[in-house]
């Protein structure tokens, strides 16, 4: 076979691999959105919980974004390497 349709595969490939892994980053968004949206929700509900409920809210940011970053980590892995 031709090297040069070899490697247009391969970059295209790449490419497409790349694209599906970012996926992941519009899931982290929705589950951001979805963990600040509760907290208003249960802060309209119960005010007197403030700091308890801000200390779940923000594990459940970190949470939601660090699977963002390992989603963005596996595209930059596919393009790059």
């Amino acid at each position: 076979m031709n090297t040069e349709l070899i490697t247009g595969i391969l970059t295209a490939s790449k490419n497409i691999g790349g694209g599906l892994a970012t996926i992941g980053l519009a899931g982290a968004g929705a589950g951001i959105g979805i963990v600040f949206g509760a907290l208003m929700l249960s802060f309209g509900r119960n005010p007197s919980l403030k700091n308890e409920l801000f200390g779940y809210a923000i594990l459940g940011f970190a949470l939601s974004e660090a699977t963002g970053l390992f989603a963005l980590m596996i595209a930059f892995l596919i393009l790059f390497s």
